[in-house]
């Protein structure tokens, strides 16, 4: 009984891994900004809530609200625009399911895309370093 040979793995070589990690640390840093932009939009969010469901109650804020109607709308922008960051990161660094939908929710909880842009950072930033070692890929 002669037993078939196993298919070996594709190689990559070290200019492919050069551009993927490339491609990686690109999406890596829209990724950082974005978060950090969609964090600080979501806060800017929470005040303009609290001055018009709160502060609203007991004061007439129709004049500063003139100013601020706008937040909802940029929020909800910049957040559509961070989710296109998100799928673009976790396609690259081939993440799973539970980590995109962390990244996912980290968008509208407030604070919450501080913390996990900086785990997410460090994460990435080890993996990519790894592979750049592996590969010889600089």
């Amino acid at each position: 009984m002669t037993s078939a040979p196993e298919p070996t793995a594709p190689t990559s070589t070290s200019e492919q891994a050069a551009t993927a990690i490339r491609k990686a640390r690109g999406s890596l840093a829209r990724y950082r900004w974005l978060a950090l932009v969609t964090g600080t939009m979501l806060l800017v969010l929470c005040v303009e809530l609290t001055i018009k469901y709160v502060v609203g109650h007991f004061v007439d804020v129709d004049g500063v609200m003139a100013y601020l109607g706008w937040v909802p709308f940029a929020h909800g922008w910049v957040y559509v625009v961070y989710l296109v960051t998100v799928l673009d990161l976790w396609a690259k660094m081939r993440w799973g399911y539970g980590r995109l939908v962390t990244m996912v929710i980290a968008g509208v909880v407030p604070v919450m895309s501080f913390v996990l842009e900086k785990k997410v950072h460090a994460e990435a930033e080890a993996k990519l370093t790894a592979l750049e070692q592996r590969y010889g890929a600089r």
